[in-house]
């Protein structure tokens, strides 16, 4: 079996995993998030879910708020002239699943009550005549199903947060999964142990209550929590409830390593935002970057040397050791396994992801297709709001019949048999959409190495042109050598208008570094007014060394470069410098994080390597 067919397993093995886990407890954990696209495997799993025999109510992606939290039953109402409430979905999830299509489209105006409920575990008392019912209790997990493509964006952070569990099938191909399954992907019985027995569920939730766990092993997933960049504290928590729900379906009172590896590789890993700091490493002595190089390198070659050990393992009663050998000494090897379960869960060219999306708190709202724009003409539905129609405005007629349908009574409308609206009734349409995005591409062709980068950037550039239609971006190019930046290619969308421009490129000479971020900052403030959102990547070694006057000098070319730096990270668009020195400078680094921006460094220069980082960029929620 190749390394591919092994991940595949497990992953699989996961998926059905937590789907036993939802049974055992499908509310402790939030539930789970399953990216996956509409196809055989994600109906495999979702067979499987039916066969759980969870209450399990599906929420299309156009539901509505009075039918999310319940409200007013507006057909009966304005059929009988009477005020009707009807119970809304989350309230008739109590105890079982919502199960959402299409989240990544799922409105975030329906995400927030949604949330507020799985925090609170209650309803807002429904909207109704005076003395309706108060507070409504409910408790629920959520299946998310994510269709999301790479070039769109994902599941709505608040809930990703309270979802424990991520699933991500989109790699598991169905030949993979039929040569995993024996029974094949179109089954008629389900190809695993579901659903559990009831005797089986009643055992596991009395065990779940009473599941014992250490304190080294909750402040093991605390810190590798921090180590991997995950930031929220409800993480490691759902974390533990997860480790504590696979220890009761493996029938055990305890926490076992197992249990929390499961926990690493499924809460923890998918949430990383970057790789784990040497800080979970066994600690050593300060010593240079080239003498910790060789001790790494000397251990991986040495398997039988071990660390040495720390005062706590000194005091250790080696009997309790002979007696438990499986039993972790402290929570720093605890942690060693967490991180070495958690990096072995990592999917491929997981490297790009994660060090492209280290600046993202630092960005502002620019993303793979540009800014949200509010609008009343066309785009996505928004929940309409009250309003006066008129102009560009139309009148959301059913809105405005819900606003107007409590109070008939009082205006005496139903002596008359009709429907007496107010102005103050009045709701308008409202919609969102994407403004197109431009990608500026400063390109460094100084330097014995220009003709190489001139190369794989041409073909990273094709790359990006011919999957930005469907997006509507467009590429921008900066070339920038001697004493001068110049704008090689306007904003286009045109393959053969980027090739033609970047054919006859020559390189060598200085750096010019300031004269092309300052070009950057002018250009993206010309975008911004046209309505696109700009994102800028800088290709260079950051050696600068040719003033804003286009002058020598090595020190005040860095001032000047760290200047208009700042001047983009004012703009508050994102961006990302793709180092190409041979070793990481960095000083280099310092310059992108002073740019607000991520750093990725690329000493020999890819095409598809850099057309998948600026797609990650792209990705990357604001």
């Amino acid at each position: 079996m190749t390394a591919r067919d092994l991940q595949a397993l497990v992953t699989w093995n996961d998926a059905l995993t937590s789907l036993q886990l939802l049974q055992i407890d499908p509310c402790g954990f939030g539930g789970v998030w399953l990216r996956a696209p509409f196809g055989p495997v994600r109906a495999q799993w979702l067979q499987g879910l039916h066969h759980t025999q969870l209450s399990t109510i599906k929420v299309p992606v156009n539901v509505d708020m009075e039918r999310l939290l319940g409200g007013i039953d507006l057909s009966r109402t304005l059929q009988t002239g009477t005020l009707h409430m009807q119970p809304g979905l989350l309230a008739q999830a109590d105890q079982g699943l919502i199960c959402i299509s299409m989240a990544e489209r799922f409105p975030a105006s329906l995400i927030t009550p949604m949330t507020q409920a799985m925090d609170t575990q209650s309803l807002p008392p429904l909207k109704g005549p005076p003395g309706a019912e108060g507070h409504q209790q409910t408790q629920f997990g959520v299946v998310a199903l994510d269709e999301s493509m790479t070039d769109e964006a994902p599941l709505n952070r608040a809930l990703q947060e309270r979802l424990g569990i991520w699933l991500d099938l989109q790699d598991l191909s169905p030949r993979a999964l039929q040569a995993l399954e024996p029974n094949g992907l179109h089954a008629q019985e389900p190809i695993y142990p579901m659903p559990l027995s009831d005797d089986h569920l009643t055992q596991m939730r009395h065990l779940l209550k009473d599941i014992q766990w250490q304190h080294d092993q909750a402040l093991a997933l605390c810190a590798l929590a921090q180590d991997l960049g995950i930031a929220s504290l409800r993480i490691p928590s759902l974390a533990l409830r997860v480790a504590c729900g696979h220890a009761a379906l493996n029938l055990r009172s305890e926490v076992t390593d197992e249990d929390l590896e499961f926990a690493a590789r499924r809460v923890l890993a998918p949430r990383a935002t970057q790789w784990p700091s040497e800080s979970a490493a066994p600690p050593a002595p300060e010593t240079s970057a080239e003498q910790e190089a060789d001790a790494s390198q000397a251990a991986q070659d040495d398997p039988i040397s071990e660390p040495s050990p720390t005062p706590e393992s000194e005091l250790t009663d080696p009997a309790q050791d002979a007696q438990d050998p499986s039993q972790p000494t402290s929570a720093q090897d605890l942690q060693e396994m967490l991180v070495a379960a958690a990096l072995a869960s990592l999917p491929p060219h997981v490297l790009e992801a994660l060090m492209t999306q280290q600046g993202r708190s630092q960005g502002s709202a620019s993303g793979r297709s540009g800014q949200f724009q509010a609008g009343t003409q066309r785009g996505r539905p928004l929940p309409p709001r009250p309003g006066q129609p008129g102009g560009s405005a139309r009148l959301h007629v059913l809105a405005t019949l819900r606003a107007a349908a409590p109070k008939q009574r009082i205006r005496g409308a139903a002596r008359q048999g009709r429907v007496a609206i107010r102005a103050e009734d009045f709701h308008v349409h409202r919609y969102q959409q994407h403004s197109a995005s431009c990608l500026i591409l400063a390109l460094d062709a100084s330097g014995s190495a220009a003709l190489q980068r001139l190369a794989e950037t041409k073909g990273a550039v094709e790359l990006l042109l011919q999957q930005s239609y469907a997006r509507r971006d467009s590429v921008c190019i900066i070339a920038f050598r001697g004493a001068q930046a110049q704008l090689l290619l306007p904003m286009t969308r045109s393959l053969v208008r980027a090739k033609r421009a970047m054919t006859g490129l020559p390189g060598g000479g200085g750096t010019p570094l300031a004269l092309a971020l300052k070009m950057a900052c002018e250009q993206a403030t010309q975008f911004q007014r046209q309505g696109v959102t700009p994102i800028l990547v800088v290709l260079s070694d950051g050696r600068a060394n040719v003033t804003l006057q286009g002058l020598g000098g090595r020190a005040q070319a860095q001032a000047d470069a760290e200047q208009w730096g700042q001047q983009w990270r004012q703009t508050g668009h994102r961006s990302l410098w793709i180092d190409t020195s041979v070793q990481a400078d960095a000083q280099v680094q310092k310059l992108a994080h002073t740019m607000g921006g991520s750093y990725l460094p690329m000493p020999q220069v890819q095409a598809q390597r850099m057309a998948s980082a600026i797609n990650q960029l792209r990705q990357s929620a604001a």
